[in-house]
């Protein structure tokens, strides 16, 4: 059950449904009928510009448009298309982006002038994220985990009208390839959903092949049209955020704390799989299970997720038999995933989606996560701050803790707003059902209904405490500092924040701290 309190109805969004707790999927599931325009035989799929694929889409007032975010702090397609749209007079126009990064903050004058009125999204940073908690938006922003997103669309709780493709390298006939091109992102699967459930599908490419582009990510039976434009964007923001290891003493401890957790679990062995995020920490402690795969001679069955560089080492090293990459995380992965056949992409139904016939999230053994703040109940924090504004969302953040065998959170105690574990999160982004131990630089924390764990950590050597001791400890080291934003429970409602099965697990209302 949602331990939040929710209003029956939301303005701009409708009826709520509130999570329930972890329920099993349903037995059967209808996936919403695709539209297809045939092509007609001779007829070049090649328009001269994004406004003549606004033409050519018959895109009007009111139209829901998808974007992916593979070139994540890079992409330019965004907003050039919506420059297109503003200038083309629409209005209301329903943006349904996997990611969005500080790159976008054009989006926000669009946002104001009424161009957008609706977004769904699963991760937003920057300029976007601050203007929504300010309200910019005239309705609350959805916030889907990246399986949640791909579920929706294939059942049509979120239909795309066009879906536009920032595609690094196309021929003529709609081949789309991800790993070629000057801005060559590396595995297209977040765009691989969306090409399946758009009425229309546009390619906009800045690098035009001779047909057939091969190796194929997306291919032509599902584009519609291709544009050629001067740049869909700088690759060099792939590397948006850290990707680097921590080198710095608390991180490092934590790192290593949270290998020994995952030795100590019993599951670091022939056939293990993985998935870690791109923090510091995270790639931190992908190095100590490195070694520890190498010392006792393990060969894990997969890595998994936005993969690094850092997971390619383990790939080439033979500690993984392959790879599922849904993005690339650095150009070393692109690198990767363009010459080994070993890195395979995968779509993000394929993924994490919970209403399919079996998502890669449900065969791993250990997923690394982190957390903004956690309360005494395990729930996970990564969407808001303290201060209420929006700093991020779940991504694969939800989907991967319901999956793995054994969800960890690793995060220090304390950062300068202070606490990180907390009475009550300002924000439920994960359940805290979902989350197996929290690892920090004064010990390991277990969930009360894993038991097995606790006995297996304190074999080990582990220091394994109550997570009101680590509360406890938090608050010593932050001189009992505790800088929220008092709740806001009667201002607006800027963000409705969905678990992976659509239900609404929690609300972000304006915050006071970010007036307009």
């Amino acid at each position: 059950m949602s331990s939040r309190e929710l209003p029956a109805f939301i303005e701009g969004f409708g009826p709520v449904r509130p999570f329930q707790g972890l329920v099993q999927p349903p037995a059967q599931v209808t996936r919403a009928a695709a539209r297809v325009c045939p092509a007609v035989a001779g007829r070049d799929k090649m328009l001269r510009d994004i406004e003549a694929a606004f033409d050519a889409c018959n895109i009007g007032h009111g139209a829901t448009l998808s974007f992916h975010h593979h070139l994540r702090n890079g992409d330019q397609v965004l907003n050039q298309v919506l420059a297109v749209a503003a200038r083309r007079g629409l209005k209301d126009l329903r943006i349904a982006a996997s990611s969005l990064f500080p790159v976008h903050a054009p989006l926000v004058e669009h946002m104001r002038s009424g161009v957008v009125s609706r977004l769904a999204t699963a991760y937003v940073a920057g300029p976007v994220a601050v203007a929504l908690s300010q309200g910019a938006l005239t309705t609350p922003v959805v916030m889907q985990t990246h399986g949640g997103r791909a579920r929706a669309i294939e059942s049509g709780e979120l239909h795309i009208d066009v879906a536009f493709i920032a595609a690094p390298a196309a021929d003529r006939q709609g081949n789309l390839s991800g790993a070629q091109g000057p801005a060559a992102c590396g595995p297209l699967g977040y765009a691989m959903v969306d090409v399946q459930y758009a009425d229309r599908v546009v390619a906009v490419t800045d690098h035009v092949l001779p047909h057939p582009v091969c190796p194929i990510d997306i291919s032509q039976e599902q584009v519609d049209f291709v544009v050629r434009v001067d740049s869909i964007g700088d690759p060099a923001g792939i590397l948006s955020g850290s990707t680097r290891p921590t080198t710095e003493a608390v991180g490092l401890q934590i790192a290593s704390t949270a290998a020994q957790v995952i030795r100590a679990s019993g599951l670091l062995r022939e056939g293990f799989s993985f998935q870690t995020g791109a923090g510091g920490v995270s790639l931190a402690t992908s190095i100590y299970v490195k070694s520890l795969m190498i010392e006792g001679k393990v060969q894990g069955s997969f890595g998994a997720g936005g993969v690094t560089g850092y997971l390619v080492d383990m790939l080439e090293a033979g500690l993984f038999r392959t790879v599922f990459d849904v993005q690339c995380f650095d150009l070393k992965a692109v690198e990767s995933y363009r010459t080994d056949r070993r890195h395979q992409a995968m779509s993000a139904s394929l993924y994490a989606n919970p209403h399919n016939r079996g998502p890669v999230v449900d065969q791993l053994d250990a997923m690394l996560l982190g957390a903004a703040e956690i309360d005494l109940d395990f729930n996970v924090n990564v969407t808001t701050g303290t201060d209420g504004i929006i700093l991020g969302g779940s991504g694969g953040h939800a989907d991967t803790a319901a999956g793995a065998k054994l969800a960890l959170v690793a995060t220090r105690l304390a950062a300068t707003a202070g606490p990180k574990i907390v009475e009550r999160v300002g924000c439920i982004t994960t359940p805290g059902a979902t989350i197996d131990a929290v690892v920090t630089e004064a010990g390991v924390a277990v969930h009360p209904s894993r038991e097995d764990l606790r006995g297996r950590f304190r074999a080990a050597g582990l220091e394994v405490l109550g997570i009101e001791q680590l509360r406890a400890r938090a608050l010593s080291i932050s001189n009992g500092a505790q800088l929220r934003a008092p709740d806001q429970k009667d201002t607006r409602i800027v963000g409705v924040v969905e678990y992976r099965d659509g239900s609404v697990i929690d609300v972000i209302r304006q915050s006071a701290r970010a007036s307009l």
